[in-house]
């Protein structure tokens, strides 16, 4: 099973966007150096919570700084852009950074409503609901396959990075989005760190899949939240900042991530809701086993662990561990 990285660049409370993306760049380099698969940068909007609006920006610098490690979106909010600014961006990175480069596409704002606004180039009417169109269009341009009649038939021809081109994958957690993923024949990534019902979803995106279009065969990644500490209670401890700010989200609160020990006391005092989303925290080997686990519902052969916490130390030290549990190539030694 392969094992992978979605980072969402967390602000930590009392800190900054620049030290947040700063320590995105230090994660990656230690990823790359610890044998992970792939390193993935989200695109978030207008909040005081994760400093990853520009995915397409950040991408290169993590490509420069690591060596063999893929690198890419999870995701590109799709709706925000045209088919070709995103084919073309993605071009210039694969031509740079061959064979390491993956494009990960998501439907979804990244955002509130009067974001997604003020992110619109017209403003007189909400953008269209045309994403399966935008998807196609993108996708044929990547393969310089429009129809020789289309207006843009040519522009496919003119992608800098050429012959390399970035690899597509399909984000989501929906039924929808897995239809979409099984009828193009693309790469499929569920969110289960959104909608833990996802197992069934994938099953019908790998029953559906249409081997005559891109890929030969489905491939599934599955993109959980998990923290790994050397004892069970330190683990579930360090999952407090998180808990709080999704607890606050919940609520229309965005805020930076605050300590553990501020984090744990409002969530003695006002409690959370049931969470709606997995948390696998414990020792290396219980992650390990929950994270087996979870791969096995989802008929995956990849999982992608996202990790926040207030300490940035903390987070380096979760995905060593976790690297050595699952004996990657690189892991560093418990004791270091």
């Amino acid at each position: 099973m392969r094992l992978s990285v979605l980072d969402q660049s967390p602000i930590a409370e009392s800190s900054t966007g620049a030290q947040a993306l700063a320590n995105t760049l230090d994660l990656a380099r230690l990823a790359d150096e610890l044998g992970y698969h792939r390193y993935w940068v989200a695109e978030h909007h207008g909040g005081a919570m994760l400093a990853g609006p520009a995915p397409e920006v950040l991408i290169g610098p993590l490509a420069a700084a690591t060596r063999r490690i893929r690198v890419g979106s999870g995701g590109i909010m799709l709706p925000h852009y045209s088919p070709l600014k995103v084919a073309e961006a993605f071009s210039v990175l694969a031509g740079l950074y061959p064979g390491r480069i993956d494009l990960g596409l998501g439907r979804a704002a990244g955002t509130d409503p009067l974001t997604t606004y003020a992110l619109q180039r017209d403003r007189r009417q909400a953008t269209p609901d045309d994403f399966p169109a935008q998807l196609a269009e993108l996708l044929a341009l990547l393969d310089d396959a429009l129809p020789s009649d289309h207006p843009f038939a040519h522009l496919g021809r003119t992608l800098p990075g050429r012959p390399e081109a970035p690899a597509p994958w399909l984000l989501g957690s929906s039924p929808q989005s897995a239809a979409w993923a099984a009828q193009l024949g693309l790469p499929y990534a569920f969110a289960d760190f959104i909608n833990r019902e996802g197992a069934a979803i994938a099953t019908g995106y790998q029953r559906d899949f249409d081997p005559g279009v891109r890929d030969a065969a489905p491939r599934t990644a599955v993109a959980t939240w998990a923290l790994a500490a050397e004892t069970e209670a330190e683990a579930w401890r360090q999952t407090a900042p998180s808990r709080m700010a999704m607890a606050l989200l919940r609520r229309g609160r965005l805020i930076g991530i605050p300590p553990v020990d501020k984090a744990l006391r409002f969530l003695a005092a006002e409690g959370e809701p049931a969470q709606s989303r997995r948390l696998t925290a414990g020792t290396p080997e219980q992650v390990r086993a929950g994270l087996e686990t979870l791969a096995a519902q989802y008929g995956a052969d990849e999982v992608i662990v996202v990790t926040i916490t207030h300490d940035h130390a903390v987070r380096r030290r979760s995905y060593e561990l976790l690297a050595e549990a699952f004996g990657l190539t690189g892991a560093l030694p418990r004791a270091a």
